[in-house]
């Protein structure tokens, strides 16, 4: 029995896969060791897994996640893994990796992701070679859910929203300014808080002020991160994450508009991550 899992900072998605029986997916919260301890991800695998998996039947567990980027956060998620899968062999990587394994595969390109946070990456078809620093919520995540998040937010308390998008807001979040800023200033969180707003945007995305944060925002992605790679212009340029799926028209328009090769955007990894790994140890059995 193998385990796959693609874990963003708000959702993950878990995938077991057995042989000679379909595959079965269990969905968590996401678990990212910036903000998650050793013992919490512990507690939440044990509830998830607990009624429907042996733990001596798993022989390795896949896992990519936000957040696993050197050494020390990787050995986090790791060390949970062990206790609750003892006799797995895991391999714990970035989540960066499972967006390059799910949309080039064994081909050169540039991967993205635009969810919760934003991230890129330049993939030789095995590795990837290159990656401009991802600077976080705090300065950076350029596009992404947290990013759009702000930049609507600031539009409200500026008093910046048009009339008529401002009563939808206030219709949605009514007399909230105190539990938004204690959302954001008192949230283990604040990244997942500030992108729970991308759906409020995504529910009025055809409005022209959404449009315009949206459309800024992923100009300013693009400028600042995929233009930076060598090959930027002769190869594909991929994206996961829900954000960068549910305004893929605007996505399209912004990679248009500076002649880059547009590639797959998919809102979830984890059907091409399988793909990816059952052709890797088709010749083993599970």
């Amino acid at each position: 029995m193998v385990i796959i899992c693609d874990s963003g900072s708000t959702k993950a998605d878990w995938r077991i896969i057995e042989a000679l029986a379909p595959p079965v997916d269990i969905h968590t919260m996401g678990f990212n060791p910036v903000f998650h301890n050793e013992e919490l991800i512990i507690t939440e695998l044990n509830k998830a897994f607990g009624n429907k998996v042996n733990p001596a039947e798993v022989k390795e567990v896949f896992f990519y996640g936000a957040g696993c980027w050197d050494f020390s956060l990787k050995q986090i998620v790791n060390r949970a893994l062990k206790t609750v899968f003892p006799y797995a062999i895991t391999e714990v990587e970035h989540d960066l990796l499972a967006a390059a394994r799910a949309t080039c595969f064994n081909e050169p390109g540039i991967a993205c992701i635009l969810g919760t946070g934003s991230n890129s990456c330049s993939y030789d078809g095995k590795n990837v070679v290159d990656n401009i620093t991802n600077l976080g919520y705090l300065v950076g995540d350029e596009g992404s859910g947290s990013f759009l998040g702000k930049a609507l937010i600031r539009a409200y308390f500026y008093r910046e929203m048009p009339r008529d998008l401002l009563e939808i807001f206030e219709t949605e979040y009514p007399g909230k300014k105190d539990e938004i800023l204690n959302g954001i200033y008192q949230n283990s969180a604040p990244n997942v808080y500030l992108a729970s707003f991308a759906k409020f945007m995504s529910d009025n995305k055809k409005h022209f002020f959404i449009e315009k944060l949206v459309y800024e925002g992923f100009c300013e992605f693009v400028d600042r991160n995929v233009r930076k790679y060598a090959r930027h212009l002769h190869v594909p340029i991929h994206f996961i994450g829900s954000v960068a799926y549910h305004f893929s028209d605007l996505l399209s328009i912004v990679l248009e508009e500076r002649r880059l090769i547009k590639g797959i955007i998919i809102k979830k990894p984890i059907d091409n991550l399988t793909k990816f790994h059952l052709n890797h140890f088709e010749s083993k059995k599970y």
